[in-house]
C-alpha cells in the first residue's frame, strides 16, 4: 500500500483471506478476499478476479460446512443459515467457472465443477451435483488426473446413493476401489470397500456385502485404525 503496488496489495489480501479461511475465521477471510477482487476487477485483471471468485467461494464452502458438522444431517436437511452459505458458495464458484470458461482454463474449469458438485450435494440438489462431478470427471480424465477422476467416481457414487440408484452407485464405487488400488492409496481402498459393503446390503445381495466389508476390516486392521 505504502508503495502504491495495487496487484501486490491484492495478491497479499488474498493470501490473507485464504490464511483467515483456514484459522475459521470466515467472514474477516471474505472481507480480504473481496478486497482481492475488487483490486483485479479495478485493474482489469482477469486471471486475479477468477483466482478471488473461486477463493470467496472456497471460504463460504468452508465456512457452510464447518456450520454443517455440528448438525450431523443427511445432505439436504440443512437449517437456514448453513443452507444459504453454501449457495453463496455455490454463485461464487458459477461466477469463477464462467470466467475460467472464458480465459480457456481447463485445469481451473475442472476444480470449479468438483467444488460446484460438493455444494449441490450438500445443499440435496443430487441430480445437479451429479451433472457437475461428470464434467469434473471429463476434465479429470483429459489431464490423467488419476487422483481427481478417482474422487470424482467417489461423489457419483455418493449422489446415486440419495436417488435411490444403488446398482449405478455401486459401479462408481467399483471404479474409486480400482483407481485407489492404482494410486495404492489404502485408506481410500478401505473407504471404497465400505461405501460398497454399504451399497450390497441396500441391494440385499448380503454375501457381496460381507466380502466386501471383510476387505475393509482386514485394511482398517493393517493400518491399524482403531
Amino acid at each position: 500500500r505504502t508503495i502504491g503496488d495495487r496487484v501486490g496489495e491484492a495478491k497479499a489480501s488474498g493470501n490473507l483471506g485464504n490464511t483467515l479461511k483456514i484459522l475459521g475465521q470466515f467472514d474477516e477471510a471474505v472481507v480480504c478476499c473481496q478486497r482481492h477482487l475488487d483490486i483485479s476487477q479495478e485493474q482489469g485483471d482477469k486471471v486475479g478476479e477468477a483466482r478471488a471468485l473461486y477463493n470467496i467461494g472456497n471460504v463460504y464452502h468452508a465456512k457452510g460446512k464447518h456450520l454443517s458438522w455440528n448438525m450431523a444431517q443427511d445432505p439436504g436437511y440443512l437449517p437456514q443459515e448453513v443452507k444459504e452459505t453454501l449457495q453463496k458458495a455455490s454463485e461464487y464458484y458459477e461466477r469463477n467457472l464462467s470466467l475460467v470458461k472464458e480465459l480457456g482454463d481447463r485445469a481451473a474449469q475442472g476444480r470449479a465443477y468438483g467444488n460446484l458438485g460438493n455444494t449441490q450435494y450438500l445443499l440435496g440438489n443430487f441430480s445437479e451435483a451429479i451433472a457437475f462431478h461428470k464434467e469434473r470427471l471429463a476434465i479429470a480424465k483429459e489431464f490423467g488426473d488419476k487422483a481427481a477422476e478417482r474422487r470424482a467416481y467417489s461423489n457419483l457414487g455418493n449422489a446415486h446413493i440419495f436417488l435411490g440408484r444403488f446398482d449405478i452407485s455401486a459401479e462408481y464405487y467399483k471404479k474409486t476401489l480400482q483407481l485407489s488400488r492404482q494410486l495404492k492409496d489404502q485408506a481410500v481402498e478401505a473407504q471404497a470397500c465400505y461405501s460398497l459393503g454399504n451399497t450390497y446390503t441396500l441391494l440385499q445381495d448380503y454375501e457381496r456385502a460381507i466380502e466386501y466389508h471383510l476387505k475393509h476390516l482386514v485394511i482398517a486392521q493393517e493400518l491399524g485404525d482403531r
